[in-house]
């Protein structure tokens, strides 16, 4: 059976997890191309070659109106306005998505992450109602991408991000797995927050930015086309993290509450690795959690977020067949 494995040992953003998707696909600048042909508004998508620790891999980075988003780990925060002396959090994201996730990062990861973790962890937050796929996302983590700080991108409720999804070029099946986990962000959001879903916006996860991560890892996701998704348990990281509505514990409540019935863990690692865009991205598609399967390897992708570790800042896909 073709079996689709992500080890997350550094998180997820959606960032991290598209470009890790994009290492596996035939011919991953013809899908960079397409992708920036759907119809997302203002957006750009492109791929580059990045090394972490000595591994070579790919980092994605999405700009809207030509910007990319960063991340805002409370240790970056804290460097930015000279305040060392006062705290002693240490750092973080996205990122993608990506931690950076670059959790971006972000988490998206981006994350602000860099939406990857860049995690961006790339780009990725949403926090919500008042809140924004590498660490930075997705999104960066980190390397995320996206950011949980205040954004000059526009805030989405569930509405306007299915008005976007609905006019974009892509399929009805990859519609529908877009918005299942856009569903799956907004009752996180709704559960953390207190507020109806209706009530939502993504300042963050809602970001054109993350609808660009979404997007692009359902598209990798139906043109791979595995028949079984597995992930590992996954590393959240640990700290704290800014966003729209204040300094809030890693994992994130909106992402602690996406991840239940997950396997997770923290660590040493003080940033947040997993951001909601890459949580949601794993808990719709992944059928189980654990470690790597028997498995004949046909391909492994990287997906790199923007920030630097001890620890490389990846995402791993494995490609093969039980």
């Amino acid at each position: 059976m073709k079996t689709l494995y992500f080890e997350c040992n550094m998180g997820a953003a959606g960032d991290m997890l598209m470009a890790a998707l994009l290492e596996l696909h035939p011919n991953p600048a013809d899908f960079i191309k397409r992708l920036n042909e759907v119809g997302i508004p203002n957006t750009i998508v492109s791929a580059e070659t990045s090394v972490k620790c000595g591994i070579k891999g790919t980092h994605v980075s999405v700009k809207v109106n030509g910007k990319e988003e960063l991340t805002a780990d409370v240790h970056d925060f804290i460097h930015e306005m000279g305040l060392e002396h006062s705290h002693d959090h240490d750092h973080s994201h996205d990122h993608d998505h990506s931690h950076d996730h670059d959790h971006s990062h972000d988490h998206d990861h981006s994350h602000d992450h860099e939406h990857s973790h860049d995690h961006g962890h790339s780009r990725d937050h949403e926090h919500s109602h008042d809140h924004e796929d590498s660490h930075n996302h997705e999104h960066s983590h980190d390397g995320h991408s996206h950011s949980h700080g205040e954004h000059s991108h526009s805030h989405n409720g569930l509405h306007e991000i299915g008005h976007i999804v609905s006019h974009l070029s892509i399929s009805d099946k990859v519609k529908e797995n877009v918005v299942a986990v856009y569903n799956l962000i907004a009752e996180a959001e709704s559960h953390a927050h207190g507020v109806p879903v209706t009530e939502i916006h993504f300042h963050e996860v809602g970001n054109l930015d993350a609808i660009a991560d979404i997007v692009g890892v359902c598209m990798l996701m139906e043109e791979i086309v595995p028949e079984k998704v597995l992930a590992s348990a996954i590393h959240v990281g640990s700290g704290m993290v800014r966003c729209a509505h204040g300094v809030l514990p890693v994992p994130a409540p909106a992402t602690a509450h996406i991840l239940q019935g997950v396997p997770i863990y923290g660590g040493a690692v003080k940033s947040e690795l997993c951001t909601p865009t890459g949580a949601a991205i794993l808990k719709h598609f992944a059928s189980g959690f654990g470690n790597m399967p028997v498995l004949t390897i046909e391909k492994c992708g990287y997906g790199m977020g923007k920030k630097d570790f001890p620890q490389a800042n990846c995402v791993r896909a494995f490609l093969g067949n039980d």
